[in-house]
């Protein structure tokens, strides 16, 4: 199982909050690069298709209340995988903010996508802060 941890960042918003805009898909799409088309949410799954690459499909598989939200992939997928967003409370309206990304996949596939899967946990995480920061929830 490969695994792809993104860099730690702390976000100016309460641990609740964030926690609360994740906790459903339709927020998430809000986080989503323009290679993502397609998008297709409820509060607890979602489906799109990468640009020129695959469709994925995730489905909210387990919260913890205010500190992880665990997402796994459901349906038609080309891999098996689950996407662990975390959050600590650092303060008074600071939360420590990480998503945790794991993978069943091939060696190929694996030295293929790591980097690409790296980076998107990185972004995904990066427009958390900015959504939490600028506009607030």
């Amino acid at each position: 199982m490969k695994k792809i941890e993104s860099k730690k960042l702390v976000i100016n918003n309460s641990q609740e909050k964030i926690y609360h805009f994740l906790s459903n898909f339709n927020n998430f799409g809000k986080l989503m690069p323009e290679q993502i088309i397609n998008w297709q949410s409820t509060e607890t799954t979602c489906s799109f298709t990468i640009k020129g690459m695959t469709d994925l499909s995730m489905q909210i598989k387990e919260k913890m209340p205010f500190h992880t939200i665990l997402i796994s992939s459901f349906g038609k997928t080309p891999f098996e995988f689950e996407l662990k967003c975390s959050f600590e409370n650092m303060g008074a309206k600071l939360t420590e903010s990480q998503l945790i990304f794991f993978a069943d996949l091939n060696p190929m596939l694996s030295m293929m996508a790591s980097k690409p899967l790296e980076n998107f946990v990185n972004m995904l995480n990066e427009r958390l802060k900015l959504k939490a920061e600028e506009a607030g929830f």
